[in-house]
């Protein structure tokens, strides 16, 4: 089923109205029609930009075209403007480092990330990296592919923003500092590697913040401002008959089991240990220790915006019919935003086709992550983990930690914060103010020493399905309250503006 990705992130609702949406403001933008008409006349080559994007896939998790995507990305930096494209090497895939100097006063950060999600063909209604135009209804005209809103389409849009205002002779009103990952999807093992490079660090510590280019809006035209976001620590727990000593070290036939031991079963004996008995409160020893309660300001946040959002619209868009404890819509988004959590991902053991095999497997793994909250830290996590393992006697279950990194938050009188209200007032989008993400983005690797500066997410334009079948990012919007690719592309001139000029 195709699940909104914002409404998944947010919860729809863990977020409070702002007040003070503007009517109407003198434009702070020079010669802002003349970009708006560069934008609108480069569209087709914007469009064209992230079909190409998307033909260029990088699945990190199946190291599926990773160098290919990342000197794709680096050519598109340098096409729009960028006088420095630097390959950075991790211990995993490449990053890269970029810069844009404008002579500004003021240098703003911007994240990109160049990989995407797997895909499973036969589950989408278009090939997934055709980047097919298609119509999409009450929407518009959409470009449909794996990596459509998460996240080439909005950075796509950026770099639209950088293209304009070259073409109508314009200077950048910032200079820009720009760091890509291609590990974003499984959960940026290897970024801190980039941002500490004494050159890099250097330039993002001059930065008055930084973003991540997103596609915000909902169908009445609404946006979501982010003051952080969820950590996660992703990892997979293995039991193995050959590590524990005892089960089959491959399948054997499933009569066996009489008198021999299940590496399956010791997994799952295992798994158990991690969640009570509710099946979601986390039971690793210590696991609440250092998680911070809601503070006031965030209660507030939530119960307003518990008034003014509907939680039949999120149950449908999740396809429940009830929270845990059958809990009220207030409640359940407290729990959104403050409760730490640990998810079964994926369980894969022995024979999984049609009909049976009478088959002992010597072998199961589970996939999980945990989503950590202020002020839990991913080291921490991860050792706690492997300490409640190995007290229980689990000591043989593999546990491999793939990636993960720690909470995100940004102050709400930040720069950032206050210049993304200020550009989404002057459109009209009603704007949101969100305590947390119950997603997660490395933004924490901005807001922790030794960077250090304040991070978010902005963006106008809509898309949804990332991580799912049909991911789309609009192009042409038939909704009036919601802006399509050059809406959102001058959206991010206006930003860099506002970050310019706000005090």
């Amino acid at each position: 089923m195709e699940m909104d990705r914002r409404a998944l992130l947010t919860g729809a609702g863990a977020a409070a109205l702002m007040p003070g949406v503007a009517v109407a403001q003198p434009d702070p933008v020079p010669a802002r029609a003349k970009i708006a008409a560069a934008a609108e006349a480069d569209k087709p080559n914007s469009v064209r930009r992230l079909q190409d994007w998307i033909r260029k896939p990088g699945i990190a998790a199946e190291k599926f075209q990773m160098e290919e995507a990342c000197d794709f990305t680096m050519g598109m930096l340098r096409d729009a403007g960028f006088q420095t494209v630097e390959k950075v090497p991790t211990s995993g895939e490449p990053g890269i480092f970029a810069t844009l100097d404008a002579g500004a006063k003021r240098t703003m950060g911007i994240y990109f990330m160049y990989d995407v999600k797997q895909v499973t063909p036969s589950e989408w209604s278009t090939l997934p990296f055709d980047a097919a135009i298609i119509e999409k209804p009450g929407w518009g005209l959409v470009v449909q592919g794996r990596g459509a809103v998460n996240q080439k389409g909005p950075q796509t849009a950026f770099l639209g923003a950088l293209h304009a205002m070259k073409a109508a002779g314009q200077k950048l009103p910032v200079n820009l500092v720009l760091v890509a990952e291609g590990e974003e999807e499984i959960a940026s093992p290897n970024f801190r590697e980039i941002v500490v490079k004494p050159h890099v660090l250097k330039a993002l510590q001059r930065c008055e913040g930084i973003i991540i280019p997103s596609a915000w809006q909902d169908r009445n035209g609404s946006v979501t401002i982010n003051l952080g976001a969820k950590g996660p620590l992703e990892f997979q727990l293995i039991s193995s008959g050959e590590r524990w000593g005892r089960g089959p070290k491959g399948d054997i036939h499933s009569s066996a089991h009489a008198m021999v031991d299940s590496p399956v079963w010791r997994l799952v004996k295992a798994l158990d240990t991690l969640v009570a008995e509710d099946g979601h409160t986390p039971a690793i020893d210590g696991w609440f220790e250092n998680v911070r309660p809601l503070t006031a300001r965030e209660r507030e946040l939530i119960r307003l915006n518990a008034a003014a959002s509907n939680e039949a619209d999120m149950k449908a868009a999740f396809g429940v019919k009830r929270w845990i404890n059958d809990e009220p819509w207030e409640q359940a988004l407290e729990r959104l935003a403050s409760q730490p959590t640990v998810n079964i991902q994926g369980l894969v053991s022995g024979y999984t086709g049609p009909g049976g095999k009478t088959v002992l497997p010597g072998r199961a793994e589970a996939k999980l992550e945990c989503r950590l909250v202020p002020n839990q830290t991913r080291k921490e996590a991860e050792e706690k983990l492997r300490a409640h393992l190995k007290k229980r006697g689990f000591d043989d279950i593999e546990v491999v930690v793939s990636g993960g990194y720690d909470p995100t938050e940004t102050a709400e009188d930040a720069r950032v914060i206050r210049a993304q209200k200020a550009v989404y007032d002057r459109y009209g989008a009603k704007a949101t103010l969100n305590p947390r993400l119950a997603g997660s983005w490395p933004g924490s690797v901005f807001t922790q020493p030794p960077v250090a500066i304040p991070a978010g997410q902005f963006g106008l334009g809509h898309g949804s399905g990332a991580h799912a079948p049909n991911e789309y990012f609009v192009i042409d919007s038939t909704n009036p309250k919601v802006q399509g690719l050059v809406g959102a592309t001058m959206g991010f001139v206006d930003f860099l503006y506002e970050m310019a000029r706000v005090s």
